[in-house]
C-alpha cells in the first residue's frame, strides 16, 4: 500500500519533466523529448523521489539506488526543478558547536579521505600541473592547462613575488603553485599538506625538475609551521574551507605571525553567497559532509575579511572568480566522464559517482550564485603602518 502511494507521488512529480523512467520491476515511462533517463533500482529510492532534495538525490545516486543518464547540466537543471531547490540561497546555521571537527587528528583524517583517493585518479581529469582549484580564464576560451597556468601566474603577480623571497603555500596540493613560483619567479618555496599522496607526488616532482634546495614540501598542519624566520609571502589556495569557522581567528592569527612586516598573503577559497549562510540547503551540505569533504565549512567573504583584519592583517584587494570556477568544474566533469572506465577501475563505481555528481553540482551552484570564490589579498603592515604595496594594480594584469 505504502509503495503504491509513493509510486503515485513519484509519477506526479516527474510527469511534467523531460525524464524517461524505468523501475526495478521493468515498468517504463518513455518520453521522446526526454533529456534524462532515471532508473529506479530499488523501492527504497521511492521515499527520496517522493520528497526529493538535491542532497537526497545525490545520495541515492551514489548508493546506486538510482541511475542517472544524460548530460550533467540537464541532470542538475531537472533536479532543481524537481526539488524546487532555490532554498539553497537562504541562510542556515551550521554546527559550530562541534569543536572536535577541527582537531589536528580529525583534520588529518578528513584531508586524507578526500585527497588520498588516488593520484592517478586525479591525474585523469586535472590539468597537466594537477591544480585542484579554480582556474583563471582571462579571455574565456583558454583550455584548462592554459587557464590553470594563468591562475598560478595571477596569484604570483598579486603576491608580487621576487627572486629570493620565501614563499609558504598552506595546503599545497600537488605542488603546482610552489613549483611554478620557484621556476618562473625565483622564490624559495615551502609547501605543506596533510595528504600522504600529495606529499609523495610533490617530492617526486621537486627531484624530477631539479628544484631540490629551492622547493620543499612537508607533511604538516598549518598550526605547526615554525614562525622564525618569517615568510615574505604566503598563499592559501583552496584550503581555508577546511579550517572551520570557529578556527578562522586561529588560522589568520597564525598567518600574521608567520608573515614578516610588509609581507603579503593571498587567501583563495570558496565562500557562501548568502550573507548569513553557513552552507547550502536542500540537504546539499549534509551530502558533502558525508561523502565529499568531511568537516568542510563555508562562510561569507565579509566574515573572511573581518577575521583577517581582526588578526592584524590589512585587506588590500578582493576579487570574485565565481564564473571561472563554474567553467573549471565543467571542464573537470567532462574530462572525468570521458575517462569513466579508467576512473572506475582506479577508485570504484561509488567514488566515481561521488566526484561526478559533486563536481557537476558545484558547477551548477557557482553558476546560480549559490556559492562564490574569492581571492582576498592581505598585508601585514610595518610598525609605522606602511605597506609594501604600490599605488595601483598594474602589476597584476600586465604580466
Amino acid at each position: 500500500m505504502l509503495k503504491n502511494l509513493l509510486l503515485d507521488e513519484v509519477r506526479r512529480r516527474l510527469q511534467a519533466l523531460p525524464v524517461a523512467v524505468e523501475l526495478w520491476n521493468g515498468e517504463r515511462v518513455d518520453l521522446p523529448q526526454a533529456r534524462v533517463r532515471l532508473r529506479v533500482n530499488t523501492p527504497k529510492a521511492l521515499r527520496v523521489l517522493a520528497k526529493p532534495s538535491l542532497g537526497g538525490l545525490a545520495r541515492a545516486y551514489v548508493e546506486q539506488w538510482i541511475d542517472l543518464e544524460g548530460d550533467p547540466r540537464d541532470l542538475l537543471a531537472i533536479g532543481r526543478e524537481l526539488c524546487q531547490a532555490e532554498a539553497c540561497l537562504q541562510g542556515r546555521r551550521g554546527a559550530d558547536w562541534r569543536w572536535w571537527r577541527h582537531t589536528r587528528s580529525r583534520d588529518r583524517r578528513n584531508i586524507s579521505y578526500h585527497y588520498d583517493v588516488s593520484n592517478d585518479f586525479y591525474g585523469l581529469w586535472l590539468d597537466k600541473n594537477r591544480v585542484y582549484s579554480c582556474a583563471y580564464f582571462e579571455q574565456g576560451d583558454e583550455d584548462l592547462d592554459a587557464a590553470q597556468e594563468k591562475k598560478l601566474d595571477l596569484i604570483c603577480r598579486k603576491l608580487m613575488l621576487r627572486p629570493g623571497e620565501r614563499l609558504l603555500d598552506i595546503g599545497c596540493g600537488w605542488g603546482g603553485l610552489i613549483l611554478r613560483a620557484a621556476e618562473k619567479y625565483g622564490v624559495q618555496a615551502l609547501g605543506i599538506t596533510l595528504s600522504d599522496n600529495q606529499h609523495a607526488y610533490v617530492q617526486e616532482e621537486i627531484a624530477r625538475r631539479g628544484l631540490t634546495g629551492r622547493v620543499e614540501v612537508k607533511l604538516m598542519d598549518y598550526r605547526d609551521v615554525p614562525e622564525d624566520p618569517p615568510f615574505d609571502k604566503i598563499a592559501s589556495v583552496g584550503m581555508f574551507e577546511h579550517v572551520g569557522r570557529k578556527n578562522l581567528p586561529v588560522y589568520f592569527g597564525k598567518i600574521h605571525r608567520l608573515l614578516r612586516p610588509g609581507g603579503l598573503v593571498m587567501n583563495h577559497g570558496i565562500t557562501s553567497a548568502a550573507l548569513d549562510a553557513h552552507g547550502l540547503g536542500s540537504d546539499i551540505s549534509e551530502f558533502i559532509d558525508d561523502y565529499v569533504f568531511p568537516g568542510g565549512e563555508l562562510t561569507h567573504v565579509a566574515h573572511v575579511v573581518r577575521e583577517l583584519a581582526a588578526a592584524g592583517l590589512e585587506p588590500l584587494d578582493a576579487e570574485n572568480l565565481r564564473p571561472h570556477y563554474a567553467k573549471t568544474l565543467w571542464h573537470w566533469v567532462d574530462r572525468l566522464e570521458a575517462r569513466r572506465d579508467e576512473a572506475v577501475r582506479l577508485v570504484g563505481e561509488q567514488k566515481y559517482r561521488i566526484w561526478r555528481i559533486y563536481m557537476a553540482g558545484s558547477a551548477y551552484a557557482f553558476e546560480r550564485n549559490w556559492i562564490a570564490i574569492f581571492q582576498v589579498l592581505g598585508g601585514r603592515p610595518h610598525a609605522d603602518g606602511r605597506q609594501d604595496y604600490p599605488f595601483n594594480r598594474r602589476h597584476v594584469y600586465v604580466g
